[in-house]
């Protein structure tokens, strides 16, 4: 697979101190967090956590591009949500990888169509665009 060209037109800046047991913050200001290393991972879960942010960034990101395509495909999603869950744990290989559940509510729409607006959806996805071929992603209706 080839990388592809962007043509950036804006770009988020994040600074982490002290990984998971610290603080990011973002150079406007409008982001700045403890992050800690959930229970299950052996830290103590007072704060956010980065799958929590990334789960956050790609359920609004993806609810984004439903929007764009429910609008090209004339279809009403209002009062649609997406929801994330962002798995975390060990590669078999060694490391650490992720693991993406996308999980979408359509009321205005028939299963067969909230489908097919997924799918489209996903290919537009920027999160979904990165992650392609490098974690697994599931949707579902819901």
């Amino acid at each position: 697979m080839s990388i592809q060209s962007v043509d950036v037109k804006y770009t988020a800046v994040a600074t982490a101190e002290n990984g998971r047991d610290g603080r990011v913050s973002s150079d406007d200001g409008k982001l700045d967090v403890v992050v800690n290393a959930p229970k299950e991972l052996g830290g103590s879960g007072e704060g956010t956590n980065p799958e929590q942010l990334f789960a956050a960034g790609y359920s609004a990101c993806f609810q984004s591009a439903l929007g764009v395509v429910a609008r090209k495909e004339k279809a009403d999603i209002t009062g649609s949500t997406v929801t994330a869950r962002v798995g975390i744990g060990a590669l078999a290989n060694g490391g650490f990888g992720l693991k993406v559940a996308l999980e979408a509510r359509i009321p205005g729409v028939d299963e067969a169509t909230a489908k097919e607006l997924l799918e489209k959806a996903h290919q537009v996805c920027p999160y979904s665009n990165a992650t392609r071929g490098n974690i697994e992603v599931d949707l579902a209706v819901v």
